[in-house]
């Protein structure tokens, strides 16, 4: 009879306990798929008496991390702690030290100790699996490496973060400006309380910065994503979007350039017939393109407890299957990354200025100076003497001439407000 693959879950938080029942309530199934039986031994957990919807009596409770890594009757740590260091990291380095596979969905762990981490792995011949890490139930990291295997990807990018789309969503079917609907967000329980790794964009880049290592190769390379969130688009801008045929989403985009791999997170005008930009709520999307098979779009729920537990038994049984792999490359190699000063594409740019002759001339001479092609103006109304909106859209030029630019024409003394730039792109 083959031997059954134990398993040790440490934090029993939602996704802990989805993980928990999934693997008690399709146990047939999971058995079925994996080949052999996978078995729920242990967790590390300090709370023993919250309900978690699944009977946890029979399993060896761990008080410390040293205990479980050292158990011998575990094959595979499932690290659902969380957090990019601490005692995340150390139950991870302790586990794959002895011998033992991890499975997460820890992204800040893997986006900043991802390299240290398989290079443990390929050490001690075990995996390091993450599935869940990226977008939830979306088996993206799957479909990279097994189904687009043989292509050469060319362009990734994607909606990462299901708080962000939300706040964009609600902001263009409302009308309502972006303080007033995350507040609403956070009642709802899509938001945290304190929401800053969504919406100033670093939960996004940690995803990417894992997709793009498993994309083209390389190790992850955090600090060289540029980073921006959505703090600064108002109900003006998604107003203005439309108008212009766009939608606004925040994504994450990662592609090999001359100057290296590019790596971005941003709010980004996508043309409303991109199927992107009808990808609504809090549900993500990844679109990959291969030079072969083209393009491929997978949507789905990138949170919550069913959806991350999925991915993450997904990965249990791989391995045990055998089939499982490091994931990312055991390289202490530095990629080399493209510098955001010479992205080249078109912009959006929303001004509120003085209504008065002579105005568009100041700012269009701005732009010639700095050899940016203006491609459309839009003003709103006339209120002579008092601020209006102008927006304008450009033609393809390169980041760093179009932040000159912008620096010329914020000290004019017809502008009263701090330009607003949204990178326009043709999905």
């Amino acid at each position: 009879m083959t031997k059954p693959l134990n398993i040790a879950i440490a934090g029993l938080g939602t996704v802990g306990s989805g993980v928990a029942r999934l693997l008690t309530g399709n146990a047939a199934i999971i058995a079925a798929r994996g080949g052999r039986r996978l078995a729920l031994r242990a967790v590390l957990e300090r709370d023993r008496k919250r309900e978690r919807g699944v009977d946890l009596s029979k399993l060896k409770w761990h008080d410390n991390l040293r205990g479980l890594a050292s158990d011998p009757t575990i094959d595979v740590v499932v690290e659902l702690i969380g957090g990019s260091d601490g005692v995340a990291l150390d139950l991870a380095r302790a586990a794959l030290s002895s011998g033992k596979h991890v499975v997460t969905a820890n992204k800040a762990m893997l986006a900043h100790h991802g390299n240290e981490l398989a290079r443990l792995a390929a050490k001690n011949n075990v995996s390091l699996a993450f599935e869940a890490a990226v977008a939830g139930g979306i088996p993206i990291l799957k479909a990279l490496r097994e189904g687009l295997a043989a292509n050469r990807i060319e362009r990734i990018y994607g909606i990462l973060n299901g708080t962000c789309n939300y706040i964009l969503t609600q902001m263009r079917d409302s009308g309502r400006d972006f303080g007033e609907v995350l507040k609403e967000a956070q009642k709802l329980g899509y938001a945290e309380a304190d929401p800053s790794f969504d919406i100033d964009g670093i939960d996004t880049a940690h995803k990417l910065a894992i997709l793009a290592a498993v994309a083209f190769g390389g190790p992850v390379d955090f600090k060289s994503v540029h980073v921006e969130g959505i703090r600064h688009v108002s109900a003006l801008d998604i107003e203005f979007a439309e108008e212009l045929g766009f939608r606004i989403k925040l994504l994450g985009l990662a592609r090999p350039t001359a100057q290296g791999i590019e790596s971005r997170v941003h709010a980004c005008l996508v043309p409303r017939n991109a199927p992107i930009a009808h990808v609504e709520g809090v549900f993500n999307a990844v679109v990959v393109e291969g030079d072969f098979v083209g393009r491929v779009m997978l949507e789905g729920r990138g949170a919550g407890a069913e959806p991350t537990a999925s991915a993450v038994v997904a990965d249990l049984i791989d391995i045990a299957h055998g089939r499982a792999s490091i994931g990312l490359t055991p390289s202490t190699a530095k990629p080399k990354a493209a510098p955001m000063a010479r992205h080249t594409g078109s912009y959006y740019v929303r001004l509120m200025v003085v209504d008065r002759p002579g105005v568009i001339a100041e700012i269009a001479g701005a732009l010639r100076d700095e050899k940016v092609s203006m491609e459309q103006m839009i003003q709103r109304g006339r209120k002579p003497g008092e601020a209006v909106p102008v927006v304008l859209t450009t033609h393809d030029t390169v980041e760093d001439s179009m932040r000159r630019a912008l620096g010329r024409i914020a000290r004019l003394k017809t502008v009263r407000e701090k330009p607003r730039m949204i990178r326009v792109e043709t999905l």
